[in-house]
């Protein structure tokens, strides 16, 4: 294993039953297999419990409070700020990580820029799993690659590589699944390890079902910036073969439905905007490269 030093992130909200304990688990375990090599930093994001009195009996550890909630992503963003360190490691707060698999995610980090837990066996809630599938499909669709685990709360990445696309991230939960995209789109070399995680001992999830439509409007914003075709071509083609639908039942009588034409022209709109957004996104990447 390489000794990179590394920023532990713990991003927390209303979790007062269960952070002293993840805490001491994690700092046992850090002291005992990197030894001057770590910083874990606590982001308080605005609890509403008994989190941040709990927190100031924790020796050893930075704490940030935000004065309310902002969100998963904003509070990362805000571990990240204070991190002294070339390398961060994002690890959830409410009992799911095991503390022994920092140590697969350092073991395989040479020669990559994110290492990412995927979360074998049990996954999370099995109510979510659905609408999870759905856009795990679309993601792997939009960025032509298989990937193993779309949202990961544990993963450790080049803080370099972090505030390059900082702007990209959301400040909610879904900064996970942007990051992965991005750095994806950027060619950027992303290694996943297999863990296995627990059940939530903490406090209630925040997630709710409008984060889905929220997070499929993300994907393809990144994936617009980045491979604009890869959205509206598809479109085009969609319309088109609408248009041959539409234009059948007519086509043999020698009449077009006017239905048929703005189907047509829509396509042909929607082709040439994907060609002038793809431009645009080279001419882009060209800038910040």
């Amino acid at each position: 294993m390489n000794d990179l030093k590394f920023s532990v992130i713990l991003p927390i909200y209303n979790e007062q039953d269960v952070i002293k304990e993840v805490l001491t688990n994690l700092k046992n375990y850090l002291e005992q297999n990197f030894s001057g090599r770590y910083e874990i930093i606590a982001v308080n994001d605005g609890s509403t419990d008994q989190t941040k009195e709990v927190l100031s009996t924790v020796d050893g550890i930075k704490i940030v409070n935000h004065p309310y909630n902002k969100g998963y992503g904003a509070t990362v963003k805000a571990g990240v700020k204070e991190s002294d360190f070339d390398w961060v490691l994002t690890f959830d707060s409410d009992g799911q990580h095991r503390v022994e698999d920092i140590g697969k995610l350092l073991a395989a980090q040479d020669g990559f820029d994110m290492v990412v837990g995927a979360r074998t066996g049990y996954k999370g809630p099995a109510i979510r799993q659905p609408a999870k599938k759905i856009l795990h499909w679309i993601a792997e669709y939009l960025v032509e690659k298989k990937i193993p685990d779309l949202n990961s709360g544990l993963r450790l990445i080049k803080k370099e590589y972090f505030l390059k696309y900082k702007h990209l991230l959301p400040n909610a939960f879904s900064w996970t699944t942007t990051i992965t995209l991005t750095f994806f789109k950027e060619s950027l070399n992303v290694n996943y390890m297999p863990i296995e995680i627990n059940k939530r001992q903490g406090g209630k999830s925040t997630v709710k079902a409008s984060d889905a439509v929220k997070t499929f409007m993300l994907i393809l914003r990144i994936i617009t910036l980045f491979s604009p075709l890869r959205v509206f071509l598809p479109a085009t083609l969609m319309l088109l073969g609408l248009a041959a639908i539409d234009a059948l039942p007519e086509i043999f009588k020698g009449n077009i439905n006017d239905s048929t034409i703005i189907l047509i022209i829509s396509s042909l709109i929607t082709f040439f905007f994907g060609i002038i957004a793809d431009q645009v996104a080279a001419i882009r990447r060209e800038i910040n490269n």
